[in-house]
């Protein structure tokens, strides 16, 4: 079509907000500018089904064929299109799919009792101590209000310490309130709070562990190490692409998307700062620290920074050692001066979370080694015991948790998540409800009872005719779509929540191949530079909020992780979350952190002559 010069005006239903674009602009766009939710899984790729729509009113743009694979003729006819491909050259109304409400996905924030942890100093760095100071009564002294109240904590000399400035504030009328006394909160050298009567019983943190995918925060009581209460939610950046690389993409596309992507992410931590005051009963005034981790794109993002050079080559990021900022600075609604620490990056793609993870499982203890893996969106191990430490990043992508699959979805209400292949095909579904899709630890469950079944070989490929031998009901869930795809039938329409047949196609399993295969070859890759078969492996740790839903057996079958005795395998919750709280809660164990991202030794994957015949290695299904 030729170029258009006037705009054209799109109507987002069911809010009936409109803008005014240029045409030939796509749909995704045109509802960012207008400020409309619209989730783009794949990072505008037209990869995945997240993004689609129905045009109400108005000429229906001409169906790509990416719109083709993805929703499939039925829905084509029916006027759905993927907003990431489809280009308005006309006025139009496109009706944008609902999304899930965040409290109906399956979000893992508890931290295990990890079987290596050991008991740790509750030194936080946080000193509150109460006193009655005079003001300043004799003229012919020279004095003011901060050095009488430094007075009584011993303080020789008050220039050095610093002041914040809420706090000064405060002080004249309070030093002047009455006989009650104060409570002094120091860190450090630095005051942080004068407060009316005697508070130090009160004196929280939080840690934040800033995923791909999840966002995880915890209210700390300081003096006891007990978590006061825990918020979750999706990571609000997940409508702007499901990896890291296309929220490097989306970043790069303009200038103004790294704020875009900041903000929203900051919008999201002060509603869960709320949210955790509202459950424990908090005033924020009481938060007087914050250890914040996260992978190296989050962690850039939440300070505003732009991730531009961490998705090129040489993969740097702009800063790896430990930050301390005020939480004025990166933009957290609390007391202005409260010390905010950022753990260190190890290097490029390998974290903060990846720091606070060997911190949490003790990864540098004495004994044999002990491999930690945290599967996600961006996977990240560390394998190491006392001598040495060496790590590595894999980008999976979303497909692991159901993303960009054709019937894909998170661990939501409606999501199958287990599955058992015998005879027939028998399923469970979160909240006992009609199925809607798949899920990560679902899809794995599946695939595995395939594979032991012959329907799929350890190539990868869905066989149309099954081998002799499969069972009659089994052999009629091999099916082919109408787009000539092969498939397996999980569930029939008549039995589904959308009245669509619940399947996983022969490209589904390519896209687990892929994302199995950079966990798998980074796993790998590990082991062969530490020397470390399986059989000296001492312990494989599963952490992240995938790794804790999956069934080892399953993952061990397609060959995700290492074929170990179940005794040698164990679950540890949010471990980089742990990690957090631990530096939260003591100072020597943020010190700890510190030196231990120094200690590892990063490993770059895709340079390493022997990384191609590892990965493909890693594809194959044994």
């Amino acid at each position: 079509m030729p170029p258009v010069t006037q705009p054209v005006t799109i109507t987002f239903a069911p809010g009936r907000q409109t803008v005014a674009v240029q045409a030939g602009t796509t749909l995704l766009r045109a509802a960012q500018r207008a400020g409309v939710e619209i989730v783009a899984t794949c990072g505008a790729r037209g990869r995945c089904r997240s993004c689609r729509v129905q045009i109400t009113a108005g000429t229906p743009p001409p169906a790509s064929l990416a719109e083709r694979v993805q929703l499939g003729d039925d829905a084509v006819r029916d006027r759905y299109r993927l907003a990431c491909q489809a280009e308005a050259w006309t006025d139009l109304t496109a009706l944008v799919a609902p999304v899930f409400e965040e409290a109906s996905f399956q979000i893992l924030a508890a931290t295990a009792t990890l079987p290596a942890a050991h008991e740790i100093v509750l030194d936080s760095g946080l000193v509150k101590t109460f006193v009655a100071p005079a003001p300043p009564a004799d003229e012919t002294r020279s004095t003011s209000d901060l050095e009488e109240l430094l007075r009584p904590l011993g303080v020789a000399r008050p220039e050095g310490t610093e002041v914040a400035l809420d706090a000064l504030r405060r002080l004249p009328s309070l030093l002047r309130a009455g006989p009650a006394g104060v409570t002094v909160a120091l860190f450090g050298n630095l005051l942080l709070a004068v407060e009316p009567g005697d508070t130090r019983a009160e004196a929280f943190g939080l840690a934040f562990d800033i995923g791909t995918t999840t966002v995880v925060g915890y209210l700390v009581d300081l003096q006891s190490g007990a978590v006061a209460a825990t918020v979750s939610g999706l990571n609000p950046q997940a409508a702007y692409g499901g990896d890291l690389m296309s929220r490097i993409a989306f970043a790069q596309e303009h200038p103004a998307n790294v704020r875009r992507l900041h903000v929203r992410l900051l919008q999201h931590l002060n509603a869960q700062i709320d949210d955790a005051c509202r459950q424990a009963a908090v005033a924020r005034e009481r938060i007087y620290k914050v250890v914040v981790v996260g992978n190296t794109v989050m962690h850039h993002l939440f300070l505003g920074l732009d991730p531009t050079y961490v998705g090129q080559a040489p993969y740097a990021p702009g800063v790896r050692r430990g930050l301390r900022l005020s939480a004025h600075e990166v933009g957290l609604r609390l007391p202005a001066a409260t010390p905010v620490f950022l753990l260190p990056i190890v290097a490029g793609f390998v974290g903060a979370d990846a720091t606070a993870m060997a911190l949490a499982t003790r990864l540098d203890a004495d004994g044999p080694p002990r491999l930690a893996v945290d599967i996600g969106t961006n996977g990240e191990m560390v394998l190491g015991s006392a001598g040495e430490l060496v790590a590595c990043s894999a980008p999976a992508g979303p497909a692991l948790e159901g993303a960009q699959l054709r019937c894909g979805m998170r661990a939501a209400r409606g999501a199958v998540d287990r599955v058992h292949v015998g005879r027939d095909v028998r399923y469970h579904v979160i909240g006992d409800v009609a199925p809607a899709g798949l899920c990560g630890s679902g899809m794995l469950d599946l695939l595995a009872g395939l594979l032991d079944a012959g329907i799929v070989d350890p190539s990868g490929r869905l066989h149309p005719s099954p081998p002799p031998g499969v069972s009659d009901a089994l052999r009629r869930r091999v099916i082919v779509l109408p787009d000539g795809l092969p498939a397996f039938l999980v569930a029939p329409a008549a039995e589904t929540a959308t009245g669509q047949a619940v399947v996983l196609t022969q490209a589904d399993i390519r896209q687990v191949q892929l994302a199995k295969g950079a966990i798998r070859s980074g796993i790998a890759m590990l082991q062969r530079l530490a020397d470390v078969p399986d059989g000296a492996l001492a312990e494989l740790l599963l952490a992240g909020g995938f790794g804790n839903y999956l069934n080892v057996d399953s993952a061990a079958r397609i060959g995700l992780i290492p074929r170990l005795p179940q005794e040698r395998v164990h679950y540890v919750g949010n471990a980089a979350g742990l990690g957090a709280q631990l530096a939260l809660v003591s100072e020597t164990e943020r010190r700890r952190a510190e030196a231990l991202a120094g200690r590892i030794r990063h490993v770059p994957l895709a340079t390493h002559p022997e990384f191609q015949d590892v990965f493909l290695e890693a594809l194959q299904f044994r």
